[in-house]
This record gives C-alpha cells, sequence and structure tokens, in this order.
C-alpha cells in the first residue's frame, strides 16, 4: 500500500524512461555515492520520474547506473532523508518530491543588465585551433620572466606580509608607491609623488575604474582607432559614446579630436596596434585639447619596457601632470600572473578612486606589491629589462628581414616597441582571405579589423616575442607559400 501523502500513479512513467537515466559526469573530488544521489536528484527536479514513480528493485537499478548496490542504497536513503523518495516495505520504493523541491531548471535568457550587454558587446574573441607556427598576439613569454628575482624577493617577503596586522592601505603599500614613483621619474620622465600612484591588479582593471567614476550616458569618451579593445569595451559599458579618433601613419590624428569629451585613451609611445610613436608635436597638440575641453588623457603606457630602442620616449604625463593620467602593467614584463598595475592621476583623482574602490575592488596583493618594491628598488628589474629588450629587438629583426625576403613588396612596420608587427595588406586583399590562406599553411594570425571602430586599410598582426627565431623562420616562409597567388 502507497504511503500517506504519496499518490499511485503507473510504475513506468514513459516508454524508455529507465534508459534516460544515467550517471552525469563525475564533478571534482565527488564520491560515487554522491554522483549517483546527484543523478537520481535530478531526474526528479527535471520531471524525469514524477511523483509516485515506483523505482526499479536495487538491484536491476545499480547494475543499470553500472554501480554497486551498496552505493545505490547509500543513495537512497540520502534521498529519502531529503524527502525525495520513500520507501515503502514491499512496494518498493517511490518517488515523493518534497514541497519545496526546486523547480526544473529553467531556459530562460539571463536578466542581464545594460551595462553587462554592453560589456559584452564590446568583446573580442578570438579563435582557437593548432597551428605549426601560431603569430597571434597576446600571448604569454615566459623565457622572458625574471624569474629568479621575483621569486627571490617573494621568498623575503613572504613572513613579512603574513605578520603584518596593519590594514591595507587602499592606494597601496607605501614603500611599494615610492620605488614606483623613483623608478617612473628615472625612466619614464614621469612627474610622481606617492600620493599621486595607485596600485592596481592591472590596466584593465584601472580602466575600468576610471570609466565608472567619469563616464555615464550622456558624457563622450574618445578612443584611437584601432585600438586596445579592452580599452574600448571598459569605456563603453559604463553607456558613454565611445567616439573613434583616426589613426595614420604617425598615430592618433589631434584634427579628428571632438569638441568635448571627458577621458581621451591614447598609446603615444607604441601605438596599438599599429606600432607608431606619436610625434611631440601631436602630444603638444593633445594636452592643449584637453585644457581646452576639460578633458583627461588616459595614457597607456603599455609597451614602455616593452622597448627595443634603448629608451622610449617620455610618457605625456610628465608634461600634463594635470591632464594626463599614466596607466602601467608589469603583467608582460614581469609576469601574468604578478598582476601587478599601477594609475598615476592628480591626488584630487586618486583620492576619488581610492574612496570608491571598496565598492568593486580590493587593493592588489600585499605580498606581490612588496616584492615589485624590491625588485625595482634593487636595480634586478632594470637588469631584466636590458636582457628583454636585446631578445625582443632580436627577434623583432629577424622576423622582418624574413618577411622582406620571402614577400618583396609587401611592408611591414618596425615597432620600436610592443611584441608585434603590423603587416598592412596589398591591395585587393582582404584580412580574412589572408587568414584563411595562412591557414592552410599551419599559420595563425590575428586581425585588425576587430581593433578598430571605423573602415580601415586591411592588415595583420604578426605576434613575435613568445616565438624562437627558428619558428619566425618558418612562419615567414609558410606565409609567403599561402599568399604566393594574388587575393
Amino acid at each position: 500500500m502507497a504511503g500517506a501523502g504519496v499518490p499511485l500513479t503507473p510504475d513506468a512513467p514513459g516508454p524508455g524512461w529507465l534508459d534516460a537515466l544515467t550517471l552525469p559526469p563525475a564533478q571534482p573530488g565527488e564520491t560515487r555515492h554522491a554522483q549517483v544521489t546527484r543523478a537520481l536528484r535530478g531526474a526528479i527536479t527535471r520531471g524525469l520520474l514524477p511523483e509516485g514513480t515506483r523505482l526499479p528493485g536495487h538491484r536491476r537499478l545499480a547494475d543499470h547506473l553500472g554501480v554497486a548496490r551498496n552505493t545505490l542504497v547509500d543513495a537512497l536513503a540520502q534521498l529519502e532523508l531529503e524527502g525525495y523518495v520513500q520507501a515503502q516495505g514491499r512496494s518498493g520504493t517511490r518517488v515523493s518530491v518534497p514541497a519545496n523541491a526546486p523547480p526544473a531548471p529553467s531556459a530562460a535568457a539571463l536578466p542581464l543588465s545594460a551595462w553587462a550587454q554592453r560589456a559584452l558587446a564590446g568583446q573580442v574573441e578570438d579563435a582557437g585551433g593548432e597551428y605549426v607556427v601560431d603569430f597571434r598576439v597576446g600571448q604569454p613569454v615566459p623565457e622572458l620572466y625574471p624569474e629568479a628575482a621575483w621569486t627571490q624577493a617573494l621568498a623575503r617577503r613572504a613572513a613579512q606580509a603574513l605578520r603584518t596586522g596593519t590594514p591595507d592601505d587602499p592606494l597601496g603599500p607605501l614603500e611599494t608607491r615610492r620605488a614606483l614613483a623613483a623608478h617612473l621619474n628615472a625612466e619614464r620622465g614621469a612627474q610622481v609623488t606617492p600620493n599621486m600612484l595607485l596600485l592596481t591588479g592591472g590596466t584593465q582593471g584601472a580602466l575600468d575604474a576610471l570609466a565608472r567614476v567619469f563616464l555615464e550616458p550622456g558624457r563622450v569618451a574618445a578612443v584611437e582607432d584601432p585600438t586596445y579593445p579592452g580599452a574600448r569595451a571598459a569605456l563603453a559599458a559604463t553607456g558613454a559614446q565611445v567616439q573613434p579618433v583616426a589613426v595614420d601613419d604617425q598615430g592618433v590624428q589631434p584634427t579628428h579630436l571632438p569638441a568635448q569629451a571627458t577621458l581621451l585613451y591614447v598609446t603615444p609611445g607604441c601605438q596599438y596596434p599599429t606600432g607608431t610613436a606619436l610625434p611631440a608635436t601631436r602630444r603638444q597638440a593633445l594636452i592643449t585639447w584637453a585644457r581646452h575641453s576639460g578633458a583627461f588623457i588616459l595614457e597607456d603606457d603599455y609597451a614602455a619596457d616593452l622597448y627595443h630602442a634603448a629608451r622610449p620616449p617620455a610618457v605625456m604625463q610628465g608634461v600634463a601632470p594635470d591632464r594626463v593620467i599614466l596607466l602601467g602593467s608589469f603583467s608582460k614584463s614581469l609576469a601574468p600572473v604578478t598582476r601587478s598595475g599601477f594609475l598615476v592621476a592628480p591626488p584630487d583623482v586618486v583620492r576619488v578612486l581610492a574612496a570608491t574602490r571598496p565598492l568593486t575592488d580590493r587593493v592588489p596583493g600585499r605580498l606581490d606589491a612588496l616584492a615589485l618594491a624590491d625588485v625595482l628598488g634593487s636595480g634586478a628589474y632594470s637588469r631584466h629589462l636590458r636582457r628583454v629588450r636585446s631578445i625582443l629587438t632580436h627577434r623583432r629583426d629577424v622576423l622582418l628581414q624574413e618577411l622582406t625576403a620571402h614577400l618583396p613588396g609587401w611592408t611591414p612596420h618596425a615597432p620600436p616597441g610592443g611584441l608585434h608587427l603590423y603587416l598592412p595588406l596589398p591591395t585587393g586583399w582582404t584580412e580574412a582571405r589572408a587568414l584563411e590562406r595562412a591557414a592552410t599553411q599551419g599559420v595563425a594570425l590575428s586581425p585588425v579589423a576587430p581593433l578598430a571602430q571605423e573602415r580601415r586599410p586591411p592588415a595583420v598582426l604578426l605576434g613575435f616575442a613568445h616565438l624562437p627565431t627558428e619558428h619566425l623562420r618558418i612562419g615567414a616562409a609558410r606565409l609567403a607559400q599561402a599568399w604566393a597567388a594574388p587575393a
């Protein structure tokens, strides 16, 4: 006889229902008992086993699921405790859905906010795949990281970081900010004091914080075009109008700037992705425009420590610290795992960012910050950069020479810094066609079109820093084969 409150239904709720009952893939660390329990619970909540359904005998059900009988018995005991089944002696075990059981999963769309929809719309996806030579940008270069210096600094600072009981400074440890200010003033021609520095987890976090503080629907942000897509996405996610400013062979064009804007994002030291260094006359024109319009210039100095020449040009922030907010990161020159970045801004801007930071962010890890202070202050970072610049320059030059030899008539740009080459395509070529032909020879490239808002001449990017010279030579030869025929 059925237990009270459990209406009798046909023993088989539908043809083939037992065949549809299978074990889901085990989750990390999940026991067999928990896996069986989850499978049966899910079948009940999804409606595969309606209330009142009589389950097969223990041995038959265990054999069907491929588990030991004792494992099944333990799972049914757990489900009975939770109220999903009810053992009824000779009548067997029947489904007894608890009154508060969660409903079956819904296929309804996520109720995303307008901010999330704008943020997702700004994402640029890079297709995966396996290639003989992968020139796609954004790949790590672990062999260039100062592993010994960094791990030694971490070891020295670990005990101190664990023992400290003082609260985190919202700007980051003062010791690190002092070392970083000295580095930027000496190496980058900046005008920085420790109270102008905010340590960040990287440039993207700094862009997000600045966008939230300064932008909203109805305001205007200007960006180079083409540009780093993460910058454009962070600014656009606020609902502000993002206006592209055309880039030519000398960098961003000041004559194309909007009359009014709140923020302008630029990469003057090494324009991303074209690799152009902005000349002094244009730098001054940007500063003049910013002072007239009241805008802040966001100067992303991403390639400064990866410059191929002996010394990169000084930052614009050193000329106009009242209008230029300097952004930088050590994720490429030290290692991505460090997540050590910084933002330099007028003190009143830094105070606002520090006060609003707890709502969306946390101060970067103290241990990484203190290790960074040691690496900067000891001279280890400067020695590391001298080694890295030599390697990068050699790899860049090898790729330029190979492309010139294998693709006569093509004109790759020789960037002053960074980790990739910019290669304009000849007349008649499209980026899609160039990438398709390269893939037939096992070579992967990055397109430029996703980085631009406005239509521009087609080009591709070739990351070189992560590839040994032999791979660079092979890649250039394979591209010559792929692109031998006209487009």
